[in-house]
C-alpha cells in the first residue's frame, strides 16, 4: 500500500520559477523542484512540496498541506489538498500526499486528511482520471486506475493495481482489495476481497480478474488456487465463517490464499455477496 514511503525529498523553491511564472500565484515558502514546469494561472499556496520533473497545468490549485512526488502529471482544474468535506474537521494541520509518476486528470479533487488519520494518500503510478474525487482520509494503493467522473468518499481504502470503472460510487469506510476490476457505475458500500471482478447492481461478485492477474505475471497455477477459495466462498453455499474455515483446512497455504483470509477477516463492513 501507499503511505510514507512514496513521499519524496524537496529542495526550496528556485526564483526562477517564480519569474517564469507572472501569471501564476506562487507562495515563496512552497518548496518546489526546479525542474517542476508550472503554467500560467497556477495557484500554489505555502505548505506545498512538489518533486521533481512534475508538470502542474493551469488553473490548478494546490492548497496547503499537499506533497506531491517525482515525474506527476496535473491536469487543468484539479485541486489537490481542499479543505476536508466533512463537518468534524476543525482545521488540524493534516497533509494530501501523491506518490510518484501519478496523473491527476481534468479537474481531479484530492482533500488533505482530518485528526482520524491525519492525511489522505495516493500512491504512486496511479491514473486518476476526470472529474473523479479522492475524499478526505482515503488511502490508495500504487498501480491504481480510477476512471472518470468516480467518487470516493472519506476513509476508504483502495489497495494496489484495483481498477475503478468510471462513474463508480463508493461509500465511505470501504476497503477494496488488490488486483479487482469495477464495473462502471458501480455502488459499492460493501468491501471488495482481493482478485475479484465485481458488477451488477446490487453489487456482487462476478468472477476472478484473471484477464487482469495474467497481465500482472500471475501464474495459472495461482490464478487457479484463487478461483478455489472463491469456489468456497461464493458457490459453495457455506456462510463466510464455515467457509473460511474450510479454506484454512482443505486448501494448501498460498501468499494470494492467506491475503484473501486476512482481508474478510479484517473486514469492518462485511464483504460483497455473490451473484446469483
Amino acid at each position: 500500500m501507499a503511505g510514507d514511503n512514496c513521499r519524496p525529498s524537496f529542495c526550496h523553491i528556485n526564483t526562477n520559477i517564480v519569474m517564469k511564472q507572472p501569471l501564476a500565484y506562487i507562495h515563496p515558502a512552497a518548496k518546489i523542484h526546479p525542474s517542476v514546469v508550472i503554467d500560467p494561472f497556477v495557484t500554489i499556496e505555502a505548505d506545498v512540496e512538489i518533486g521533481e520533473g512534475t508538470r502542474i497545468a493551469s488553473n490548478v490549485v494546490i492548497m496547503d498541506g499537499a506533497r506531491i512526488g517525482k515525474n506527476c502529471n496535473i491536469f487543468p482544474g484539479a485541486v489537490i489538498s481542499g479543505i476536508p468535506q466533512d463537518l468534524k474537521f476543525r482545521g488540524e494541520e493534516t497533509t494530501a500526499i501523491i506518490g510518484d509518476n501519478t496523473t491527476l486528470r481534468e479537474c481531479v479533487t484530492v482533500n488533505r486528511g482530518t485528526a482520524a488519520k491525519g492525511k489522505t494518500v495516493v500512491g504512486s503510478n496511479c491514473l486518476i482520471m476526470a472529474y473523479s474525487h479522492v475524499a478526505h482520509d482515503c488511502v490508495i494503493g500504487n498501480n491504481v486506475i480510477i476512471s472518470n467522473a468516480s467518487q470516493i468518499a472519506g476513509e476508504v481504502v483502495v489497495d494496489d493495481y484495483a481498477v475503478i470503472g468510471g462513474g463508480s460510487l463508493i461509500h465511505q469506510f470501504c476497503h477494496l482489495g488488490c488486483h479487482v476490476m469495477i464495473q462502471g457505475g458501480a455502488l459499492i458500500n460493501k468491501d471488495i476481497p482481493p482478485y475479484v471482478k465485481a458488477a451488477r447492481e446490487p453489487i456482487a461478485y462476478t468472477g476472478v480478474n484473471s484477464i487482469g492477474l495474467r497481465r500482472r505475471g500471475f501464474t495459472s497455477d495461482q490464478i487457479r488456487d484463487i478461483q478455489e477459495v472463491y469456489r468456497y466462498l461464493y458457490l459453495s453455499r457455506l456462510n463466510v465463517t464455515d467457509a473460511l474455515e474450510r479454506i484454512e483446512a482443505e486448501l494448501p497455504a498460498t501468499s494470494e490464499r492467506d491475503e484473501i483470509i486476512l482481508f474478510i477477516k479484517n473486514s469492518k463492513r462485511g464483504i460483497i455477496r455473490g451473484y446469483v
